[in-house]
């Protein structure tokens, strides 16, 4: 097996372990593209392209399951998609951009674990100003890093009690797609490029979003939904840090 068909076999297993949790697999690919030993240009716009194909089939999924909870959804995107066009016009350099995306997703690895008592929670109110500000913060940080988001909105929603971490898990996937539509058309206009392989591993992308959505809707309950989260992004966080 060369190093293209071993590429993309790993980006079908990321898509699918990452759908068990309602994420599309952002973090993961930039791991395993920083493995692979990818140009730092490249890693961002082909994550962001990925997170498309996955999170474009989850959430047809998911809505045809009523698992998304559109209202809610609008007031995050109402502030996100401005702000991650504007976060995918800045390109970082290298060792930044990998630094910062590390700690960032260990950040977040840790609260999914602090916060059990989030299994319980069923959702409450949200009120349009914190939707909107954390809406701004996470589309932000979805276009600067290329992750799509949700690896930022999930841990958030739940650590502040919004949703449980199954719900947050019907709204990672469609807050990603969006995202990372508008923060792909940003780093194209900031003059980064996909990897030239882009097809084969869109295409691997898609089977494991497939399965992964069937694993997720069936089998994950809110505990272990939050802590397949956690092992997700701290994983991740750790290998983009180590490269």
């Amino acid at each position: 097996m060369n190093d293209q068909s071993s590429l993309a076999v790993i980006i079908a297993a990321i898509a699918l372990l990452y759908a068990t949790a309602g994420q599309a697999g952002g973090t993961a690919f930039l791991a395993a593209m920083a493995l692979a030993g990818f140009p730092a240009e490249q890693m961002r716009p082909t994550a962001l392209l990925l997170n498309i194909v996955a999170a474009g089939y989850a959430t047809i999924w998911l809505h045809r399951r009523g698992a998304i909870d559109w209202p809610l959804l609008a007031r995050f995107l109402a502030s996100a998609l401005p702000a991650a066009f504007a976060g995918g016009l800045i390109v970082l350099e290298d060792s930044l951009y990998l630094v910062l995306t590390g700690v960032l997703l260990l950040a977040a690895a840790a609260l999914m674990v602090i916060k059990r008592n989030a299994d319980d929670a069923i959702g409450r109110p949200v009120d349009i100003g914190p939707a909107l500000l954390a809406g701004a913060v996470t589309g932000f940080l979805a276009g600067l890093t290329g992750i799509g988001g949700g690896a930022f909105l999930a841990p958030l929603v739940i650590a502040l009690g919004w949703t449980s971490p199954r719900q947050a898990a019907g709204l990672a996937a469609p807050y990603i797609l969006a995202n990372s539509v508008v923060g792909f058309v940003g780093v194209s206009i900031a003059g980064q490029r996909t990897a030239p392989e882009i097809t084969v591993y869109a295409v691997a992308a898609l089977i494991g979003a497939m399965m992964g959505s069937a694993i997720a809707t069936q089998w994950m309950s809110n505990r272990l939904t939050r802590y397949m989260l956690a092992l997700i992004l701290g994983f991740a966080g750790v290998r983009l840090l180590l490269r």
